[in-house]
């Protein structure tokens, strides 16, 4: 598993053996079934979590039952409740697995001490946080501004593997849209 996480830092920068022992020795592995949760509302988020395989999402339950999908992590992928994981506050969050995944656990702390001694661990946590920022601030103005087909088809086209992946109720919960709804868009194809 770790092989998976090694191609993945390497496509953002060379680091040394010694640097992968180091990051090596301060993460652990853990495989998850399908529907096995990572974390639970009111759980303090311990982990930021990186998908070596597999698929992930984050999820609350509204005052109705619905569920309310925040975000997918595929494969190279990462995923946590970042708020409950810095502020040590009970997470408002799930995250579980909808297929059997195997991920990459780091502790707040592990993170913080490779970005200290790994340079190109550091660069590279940057360019993820100011990707996650654009990608954040894109799906915010586009749940603003787009109707619900538009909503789908920048979904299928952003992430055409994820539409073939995921149950047609959880994207219709991602897209904040009825799956009826969803249902109609989908047959319009």
């Amino acid at each position: 598993m770790f092989d998976i996480f090694r191609n993945y830092i390497t496509g953002y920068s060379a680091f040394t053996d010694n640097e992968f022992a180091l990051i090596a020795s301060v993460v652990r592995f853990k495989t998850v079934r399908k529907h096995q949760h990572l974390l639970q509302e009111g759980e303090i988020a311990r982990y930021h979590y990186f998908v070596a395989k597999g698929l992930l999402r984050t999820y609350s339950i509204d005052k109705k039952g619905n569920e309310l999908i925040l975000r997918f992590a595929r494969e190279n992928g990462w995923i946590s409740d970042c708020e409950s994981l810095y502020m040590g506050t009970p997470s408002q969050f799930n995250i579980d697995a909808i297929e059997n995944s195997e991920v990459i656990l780091f502790e707040n702390s592990a993170k913080e001490l490779l970005m200290e001694q790994v340079p190109a661990f550091g660069k590279m946590i940057n360019t993820l946080k100011n990707k996650n920022t654009v990608n954040f601030q894109n799906r915010l103005h586009e749940s603003l501004t787009s109707n619900a087909e538009q909503k789908y088809h920048n979904f299928v086209a952003g992430y055409p593997e994820l539409a073939l992946r995921v149950p047609q109720h959880m994207v219709a919960s991602y897209l904040g849209v009825q799956p009826e709804t969803l249902s109609r868009i989908r047959s319009k194809r």
